[in-house]
């Protein structure tokens, strides 16, 4: 099944919890967290935010187009997604 098949059901209860968190503006820029969900399944969308945003600050131009895909990508996996830059929200 490819992703624009599949739906998730919105009345599902989240399948785990994941934090993105900036450390900062010297590499490794980001640290990937878990409060609760399978091993597997979080280790596999830790995988694919660390492709994203290895190398892409906050401030990048890049970041906002990534940080969507990350986001969709949470979705997609039923997953709750918290996001620290260290800064407050706009």
């Amino acid at each position: 099944m490819t992703y624009t098949e599949f739906e998730r059901d919105p009345n599902e209860p989240p399948r785990g919890h994941a934090r993105v968190i900036y450390l900062g503006p010297v590499a490794p820029h980001w640290e990937i967290g878990s409060d609760f969900g399978d091993r597997a399944l979080i280790d596999g969308f830790r995988d694919r935010v660390q492709a994203r945003l290895q190398l892409v600050p906050p401030h990048d131009p890049q970041f906002r187009r990534n940080r969507e895909r990350v986001i969709r990508d949470a979705e997609r996996e039923g997953l709750l997604l918290d996001w620290d830059l260290g800064e407050p929200e706009e």
